[in-house]
C-alpha cells in the first residue's frame, strides 16, 4: 500500500488549492466532474479524509464513515439522474491503473458497456 502524499491533486482540491466543477459536497465527501471523461457522465467521489487507496480506506477508516461514504455515492448518482444504470470503479494501486493516490470512486454513466 502506497503512503499518502498530501500534495496529490485530490488533496489540493479538498484544500481549495485547485478548483473543480463540484457536483456535491458535505463535511465528509466531495464529488466533482472528471476533467478527462471516459463516459458522457464521469464523476469522481472522494472522502475528505486522507486515504491512499481503497484498501487503505476500508482497513483504516471506521465502519460508520465507510457506510456513509458509500451511501453518499448512491445519493450522488440519484441526484445526478443516473439511476437507470451506472458503473462504479475504483483502482487499488498502480498495478490496477490508479494514478492519483487518494481513494476515489468513478461514477460512469450513459455509455454502452463496450465503451470501457
Amino acid at each position: 500500500m502506497k503512503s499518502y502524499n498530501k500534495n496529490n491533486v485530490f488533496a489540493k482540491i479538498i484544500n481549495g488549492e485547485i478548483s473543480c466543477k463540484k457536483i456535491y459536497e458535505d463535511e465528509d465527501t466531495l464529488c466533482f466532474e472528471d476533467i478527462k471523461k471516459d463516459a458522457p457522465v464521469h464523476l469522481l467521489v472522494i472522502p475528505k479524509r486522507y486515504y491512499s487507496c481503497y484498501e487503505d480506506f476500508v482497513t483504516n477508516s471506521d465502519e460508520a464513515y465507510i457506510a456513509k461514504f458509500f451511501k453518499t455515492v448512491a445519493i450522488i448518482a440519484k441526484n445526478a439522474g443516473i439511476v437507470d444504470g451506472y458503473r462504479l470503479i475504483t483502482n487499488n494501486g498502480s498495478n490496477a491503473g490508479q494514478t492519483v493516490f487518494h481513494f476515489h470512486i468513478h461514477i460512469l454513466a450513459r455509455m454502452k458497456t463496450t465503451e470501457l
